[in-house]
């Protein structure tokens, strides 16, 4: 469902920002990243620029409920600094509105966007909006706004519709988002754009808006999936990207639904482009969005993670740390960025010490939509998505299947907590079945387990007489639906002990018990 604001709330408030841009300025001293975390504001896709001698970083702005996975994405909002590493920054909520500046957009799905400055001194911000009144299979399109101030306000620098769409300036069939824009030394203009895995380039004229000559469409970037970010750094041009290339051995992304920011190398602005590497990890938020910028003779990478108070992967949080290279090869490298994060509290002690274990699963490698690691990362959700559990979808599902929790060294543990996932059209269900078993030199049944509830939607809890292991085994039997089994797929695994304890995961991965498994 596309979310928005009513059209008469809009009018009114597009009418308002002449007068209360220059007002809205919130200042903000974050602790680090990310810059806005207390759960107030959440921001999104950030695109960062250097204005007179201010660092701003264009973002969208998440709202969507806790339990709903959609983008729910109104309007932008800017982040402002001269000093970065001190973290004081001024926050500017509400700069713009897709329907506040195109007439010829509906209301929210207000995406990645990027503000540009023009050879004529002015200020241009290319932003994927949803056209109303479109015949086009996939309404998104990318319209240009200009301004003389980052605050706005901003009007529309191409009133008669948008420069991109499926209809212009060539007819294609991909979704247009995700705009990424560099002007030149030499003042030319180029234009990049694109999402599922279709990456699109042009020039524009010194207008900003006008196509010049054809459109490109781009190969050679491993795993490109959307979020691509074009800048130039002595005479190389490098295009940061969302990659999606998953697998067990992949550089990028273990899962399906998680993003790396990998990284490609041009001689020239159209390419052709060399794919070198991985930049950015996959973070805690599912998508990835880079923007990159120099500021002061330092580089700075700005991405988005789901750390902020109540954040999720629809609540997402702008951060920001510095950008390294590699000038020993041709061309520099980018080096890999370290994400970095706010202190935070030392947790609590607890009885589930789950956390500190490394956990394991009979259908390893497990399915690249799901994640193992979400077995013991301490969270439950409402309505999950894929890589917020481990799954054992296949095509041919066995009747038996198990994961394990393996500890650096024994703990003495005498109850478990198991969240199962159902999904009746991903073929998912409970078990018809289930226990815990132990390592002891051989795996053996917890003595004396109370009960093995099969529901969904919330834990299901087993009590048994305390054991001293370093292993621990949930093994189950699948339930059977029209005459085959059903995948199997648990949101979190707690093991919990009889007293509180500090509990801190594991750095290294824990031996297997069974070699033999």
């Amino acid at each position: 469902m596309r979310a928005g604001r009513p059209v008469a709330f809009a009018a009114l408030l597009a009418a308002a920002w002449p007068a209360a841009a220059a007002q809205r300025g919130v200042p903000v001293q974050s602790a680090g990243n990310p810059i806005l975390a207390d759960g107030r504001f959440y921001s999104t896709d950030p695109a960062p620029v250097v204005i007179d001698d201010t660092l701003y970083i264009l973002a969208g702005r998440d709202e969507a409920p806790p339990d709903v996975n959609d983008f729910i994405m109104n309007e932008w909002q800017l982040l402002a600094t001269r000093d970065p590493a001190a973290g004081a920054w001024t926050h500017y909520p509400a700069v713009a509105t897709p329907e506040g500046i195109f007439r010829w957009a509906e209301p929210g799905r207000a995406y990645a966007g990027q503000i540009v400055k023009g050879a004529d001194g002015r200020l241009y911000l290319y932003a994927p909006v949803l056209e109303a009144n479109t015949d086009a299979k996939d309404g998104f399109a990318i319209g240009v706004a200009v301004a003389d101030h980052p605050t706005g306000p901003w009007a529309d620098a191409h009133p008669t519709g948008p420069i991109v769409s499926q209809r212009a300036p060539e007819p294609n069939t991909i979704q247009n988002i995700d705009p990424t824009v560099l002007v030149d030394d030499d003042g030319r203009v180029y234009l990049y754009w694109g999402t599922f895995g279709k990456l699109r380039g042009i020039e524009l004229e010194r207008d900003m808006v006008t196509p010049r000559g054809r459109q490109i469409a781009v190969t050679g970037l491993t795993g490109f999936f959307e979020a691509p970010w074009l800048m130039k750094r002595k005479g190389v041009y490098y295009m940061l990207y969302a990659g999606n290339n998953a697998g067990p051995d992949s550089p990028c992304t273990p899962t399906l639904y998680h993003a790396c920011i990998a990284y490609g190398t041009a001689p020239t602005p159209l390419g052709p482009w060399t794919y070198r590497g991985t930049v950015l990890k996959p973070v805690s938020s599912t998508t990835s969005h880079p923007g990159a910028v120099e500021y002061r003779g330092q580089w700075y990478l700005a991405y988005h993670t789901a750390d902020g108070a109540g954040g999720g992967h629809f609540r997402r949080s702008v951060a920001i740390d510095r950008l390294e290279w590699d000038d020993s090869v041709s061309p520099p490298a980018i080096r890999p960025v370290v994400p970095t994060r706010s202190p935070q509290p030392v947790p609590p002690p607890s009885r589930n010490i789950a956390p500190a274990a490394t956990p394991a699963a009979s259908n390893e490698p497990i399915p690249v939509r799901y994640w193992l690691r979400a077995l013991n990362d301490s969270a439950t959700r409402a309505s999950p998505l894929p890589p917020e559990m481990w799954g054992s979808a296949t095509a041919a599902n066995p009747p038996q299947q198990w994961i394990e929790y393996r500890w650096q060294k024994p703990v003495t543990v005498s109850e478990s907590r198991i969240w199962f996932v159902a999904d009746d059209a991903a073929g998912i269900a409970a078990p018809a079945a289930w226990r815990i078993e132990y390592w002891n030199g051989s795996w053996r049944p917890v003595p004396r387990a109370d009960r093995y509830g099969t529901g969904v939607g919330a834990f299901q809890q087993t009590r048994f007489a305390p054991v001293r292991t370093r292993c621990l085994r949930a093994i189950f039997q699948s339930a059977r639906a029209s005459g085959t089994n059903t995948a199997m797929a648990v949101q979190e695994w707690e093991v919990l002990t009889r007293r509180p304890t500090p509990v801190a995961p594991s750095t290294e991965p824990a031996p297997p018990c069974d070699p033999l498994r």
